[in-house]
């Protein structure tokens, strides 16, 4: 498989970052599948999203941020649970958390809960680190439809509506999945929303 060298990362978080700064929509490769992301602050850029997949705005959708740092920065407050969950994923895993803040109010479940995942892509991981914020990251896909495997999947519509595509890992044609969801609400319980 092919191997993106540091410095085609490096040019593509700068190009991406600018987009996502000015309040643009990006379409890029994550630790998972193919992703819609913007600056998960700006309530208009997901706005965007939501009519670029059709998608109901009472849907929520999920992050990406660069650590627990970044992670505790818009939460109330991290489950211990929630630790002892990262710490010991072997795969991509988001958690629906309760108690959001400083994150678009259109992208948070209408008990303020939200989807966050912490990314081990090398792409996302320098692109939440530089932008210093967390980005949205749902699949690139319309509202219903299946989520694509890789990037010649996407429907052309989602690429032409978009303000930049990532231009990297668009030639793997290996099937990606879908992060593992649970959801932890106040009292530590945990819910598999998608194994």
């Amino acid at each position: 498989m092919f191997t993106w060298s540091a410095g085609m990362i490096d040019s593509e978080v700068i190009k991406a970052k600018e987009i996502i700064s000015s309040g643009g929509i990006i379409l890029y490769p994550t630790d998972t599948i193919w992703g819609i992301g913007c600056d998960a602050t700006n309530p208009e850029a997901v706005q965007r999203i939501y009519e670029i997949k059709q998608r109901s705005d009472s849907k929520s959708m999920l992050v990406l941020v660069s650590g627990q740092e970044m992670l505790s920065s818009y939460l109330e407050s991290i489950p211990e649970k929630a630790l002892e969950i990262i710490a010991s994923a072997t795969f991509p895993t988001t958690i629906i958390y309760p108690g959001a803040r400083k994150l678009a109010p259109n992208l948070l479940a209408e008990d303020g809960s939200v989807g966050i995942r912490i990314t081990s892509d090398p792409f996302c991981k320098k692109l939440t680190e530089r932008f210093g914020q967390p980005i949205v990251s749902t699949s690139a896909n319309i509202s219903g439809r299946p989520s694509p495997g890789f990037f010649g999947e996407i429907d052309p519509v989602i690429r032409e509506q978009v303000d930049y595509v990532v231009r990297l890992r668009q030639d793997e044609i290996t099937q990606a999945n879908a992060s593992t969801i649970l959801k932890l609400d106040k009292k530590g319980i945990i819910t598999v929303i998608r194994p």
